[in-house]
């Protein structure tokens, strides 16, 4: 299974007049790594469905929101 989260190395000018961001994050979309959508696919219920906002598990990507990124960045 693919990581829905990717980072790249940023270039840092010595001439930048801002705090340098080594590392950057991102996030792709799960469908990226689905192709086509196999039949009789496991299905969240239809309360769950509503609170993730997607009725397959394969397709749900949380949100993880400022505190997962400000995590992330602990790795740089």
């Amino acid at each position: 299974m693919h990581s829905q989260f990717k980072a790249w190395k940023t270039y840092v000018s010595p001439f930048d007049p801002c705090p340098p961001v080594f590392v950057k994050w991102y996030s792709t979309p799960p469908q990226l790594y689905l192709g086509f959508q196999p039949p009789d696919l496991p299905q969240f219920s239809p309360f769950e469905a509503f609170r993730r906002g997607v009725l397959w598990p394969v397709l749900y990507s949380p949100y993880e929101g400022r505190k997962a990124h400000n995590e992330m960045r602990d790795y740089e």
